[in-house]
């Protein structure tokens, strides 16, 4: 039975750490966003000036949290498709030398002249 070693192996600690970058791009993104959005809001609005300070804070932190959540989400599938990627080429090129070393080996049949 093939261990793939789980949270412990290189691969996953580069996968956590480029979510971890996706999330804070995300989050910063999708804040500036509600932050323009709730400014709008209070300066049209007189329903979101009536908000309390709290749910106000919400509706920020909810925008930077499904931000945070999405960009994560979609870094974490490039970093994927890349690490794939790689992993078939590498297969690949395996395939390939062995190819050229079975052909090395072969002699070549005696000419007859």
């Amino acid at each position: 039975m093939h261990v793939s070693g789980g949270l412990k192996s290189e691969e996953a600690n580069d996968a956590a750490w480029e979510a971890g970058r996706g999330a804070l791009v995300g989050a910063t993104k999708w804040g500036a966003v509600a932050a323009l959005l709730g400014g709008a809001g209070y300066a049209i609005s007189p329903i979101y000036r009536g908000l309390t300070f709290q749910f106000k804070v919400f509706l920020q932190m909810s925008g930077m949290i499904m931000g945070a959540c999405l960009e994560a989400d979609h870094r974490i599938r490039e970093y994927e498709a890349k690490v794939r990627m790689q992993k078939r080429l590498m297969r690949d090129r395996a395939v390939w030398e062995r190819y050229e070393q079975e052909f090395a080996e072969e002699t070549p049949p005696p000419k007859k002249s």
